[in-house]
């Protein structure tokens, strides 16, 4: 898990989980702090380059569950920091 709060085009928190990632996000409107989160799996093609992608099987998804479980977690302490 890694956590960085340097620059606005890259997301504030970083968690993996295998080969699936959630960002998190931070907007701000006016006076106001808001999060988003986005998923990625990343893989390997058939020429071995890692790729990303925004698909998950069905076999991600307990993995995506537990995820978006612990940025819900992250969000929350920002809101409380």
């Amino acid at each position: 898990m890694k956590t960085t709060k340097s620059n606005n085009n890259k997301p504030v928190i970083y968690l993996r989980l295998g080969l699936i990632y959630a960002n998190i996000w931070e907007r701000r409107i006016q006076d106001n702090i808001f999060y988003a989160v986005t998923f990625e799996r990343r893989y390997r093609d058939k020429a071995g380059n890692w790729q990303s992608t925004e698909s998950y099987n069905s076999e991600d998804l307990l993995i995506l569950a537990k995820l978006a479980d612990q940025a819900h977690t992250k969000i929350m302490e920002l809101n409380a920091g």
